[in-house]
């Protein structure tokens, strides 16, 4: 059985952090926001939340949050796991650095996100900082989490932002100590101003913390660097993270599987528009709508809503020219659905019908996909399926015309390169680039989502190929997750890709 997360031992040292001149009754320790008893042993706070707190909640959102989450689909057990497995690396960490590390103090420090403004005080759309997310499930900005203990940081420590009457007529409700510890299930919830007095007092002796890009520049400045100053250099906590996030349970796996399906839809009922001559911004206001109106919160990244030649530029996002009849779109767009993203590609004929040429380049970057998907299983790293994709490209390429047909294998993996600039894929989760610190040349594991993108793109003043492929960008694109058994789940199935499913699509009107 785990230990608890947050259980308070009568000990000096964390009778420190309680505020002074409170008295406490024997067997429960005071804590002064809103009358919360915390009792040893692990037991929940004795108090009734707020009606309304900092984000949603399974009062004001039943139909999306039970009784016992924090987020939709995500308990206060499965944070407290993430918790007690980032302990369990830090204290292996500290076992490979010697006895004096493994028998430390241990404070852990994760920040939230700032709110931030676009101009005076406008702010803009807040979103979380993951790794604080993926530990706390806190939504609310100025926040931060800290983690201490003896060899082993299982102890919790929330700190969020103090209720305040007059921010929240502006700004809505906060959810205070009281709230946040009832959402969360953490017992120790301080104000956030009090972060600096709570660390100096944890006097720990080993940092983890990532102080190269602060997350939270204010509470980095004010609260963490006199404890920085004052103790060793700290050794980062992003890797071990993103070391846990790349692995999804079973709950992640159902979140991405939503968000998948919404963005599926979204491309059917896209391509369902295109007929003939159609603005790039249509598509896209089409898009970001049947993702919203589905149930996601927003979409995951600026999509990518390229058409004809355009798609040769592989970021184009400014999606503000006109698609003429009878050329392809390449449409790059996912969306977030609490926390977790979605990442699909699809080409199509916005008049609705691909042409021969059209047709032969497209099958030809299917035909890879569907190869490079079928090496998605434990043990293949996605640098591994890269240099597949390289080889097949180059064997297409051959077949195409566009390089000769007696051209090397060398020849014809540089040619792949050039025609093919990106990898075949990344790790994919609560971010559409998630966890970069990861090496894609690491056996892939069951749980790891990713992405399988191969491309083909020739520029329209590429002389040196048949005409008749000159300004074609194809990319097809799925999300994917890593099983033991039964091949790769594929989270963007729904998402037509077929030659005759692509063009059935565009036919619903």
């Amino acid at each position: 059985m785990l230990p608890r997360a947050g259980t308070l031992a009568r000990s000096s040292a964390r009778l420190l952090l309680l505020p002074p001149r409170r008295r406490w009754s024997r067997g429960c320790i005071w804590c002064p926001d809103r009358n919360i008893s915390l009792k040893p042993g692990g037991l929940k706070p004795q108090t009734v939340p707020p009606r309304y707190l900092g984000q949603p909640s399974p009062f004001t959102h039943p139909h999306l949050i039970k009784q016992g989450e924090v987020t939709p689909g995500l308990s206060q057990t499965e944070f407290e796991l993430r918790r007690h497995r980032l302990a369990s690396l830090v204290e292996a960490q500290a076992d490979r650095l010697g006895p004096s590390a493994s028998s430390s103090n241990h404070v852990v420090i994760v920040l939230s996100h700032p709110t931030r403004y676009m101009t005076n005080d406008i702010p803009y759309p807040f979103h979380q900082n993951q790794d604080f997310l993926y530990l706390s499930g806190i939504l609310e900005p100025d926040s931060a989490l800290v983690l201490y203990g003896k060899g082993r940081p299982d102890q919790a420590i929330l700190f969020v932002p103090r209720r305040d009457p007059g921010r929240e007529l502006w700004d809505g409700p906060r959810s205070g100590k009281d709230g946040a510890a009832a959402l969360t299930g953490i017992e120790r919830v301080h104000c956030t101003e009090e972060l600096g007095v709570v660390l100096k007092a944890l006097k720990g002796t080993l940092l983890w913390y990532d102080n190269s890009q602060p997350v939270h520049p204010h509470l980095h400045q004010a609260h963490v660097c006199p404890v920085l100053e004052a103790g060793p250099m700290p050794r980062p906590l992003r890797p071990l993270i993103q070391s846990l996030r790349a692995l999804k349970s079973s709950a992640e796996v159902a979140l991405m599987q939503e968000a998948g399906r919404i963005t599926a839809q979204a491309f059917r009922r896209t391509m369902a528009v295109s007929q003939g001559d159609v603005d790039e911004a249509v598509l896209f206001a089409k898009f970001d709508f049947e993702n919203r109106i589905h149930g996601a919160n927003f979409l995951a990244y600026p999509p990518v809503v390229a058409g004809g030649n355009r798609a040769n530029t592989l970021h184009y996002i400014n999606n503000n020219q006109i698609i003429k009849d009878g050329e392809l779109v390449l449409l790059d767009g996912g969306c977030e659905y609490f926390g977790y993203v979605s990442d699909i590609t699809r080409t199509w004929p916005v008049n609705g019908k691909f042409s021969p040429a059209q047709a032969e380049l497209y099958e030809a970057v299917l035909e890879v996909q569907r190869s490079c998907l079928s090496l998605c299983s434990p043990g293949v790293s996605l640098d591994h399926i890269y240099s597949t994709m390289l080889a097949l490209l180059g064997r297409q390429l051959r077949h195409l015309g566009i390089i000769k047909a007696g051209t090397s294998d060398a020849d014809a993996l540089k040619a792949a390169r050039r025609y093919c600039p990106h990898h075949v894929g990344h790790y994919l989760g609560m971010d559409v680039h998630d966890t970069p610190e990861l090496s894609r040349s690491q056996p892939l594991q069951p749980g790891v989502a990713i992405t399988i993108e191969p491309g083909l793109y020739i520029s329209e003043d590429n002389d040196q190929v048949p005409r008749r492929f000159r300004g074609l960008g194809v990319r097809i694109e799925d999300d994917v997750v890593i099983r033991d058994q039964g091949g790769p789940l594929i989270l963007s199935s729904d998402a037509p890709k077929t030659i005759p499913d692509v063009e059935q699509a565009c036919a619903q009107r």
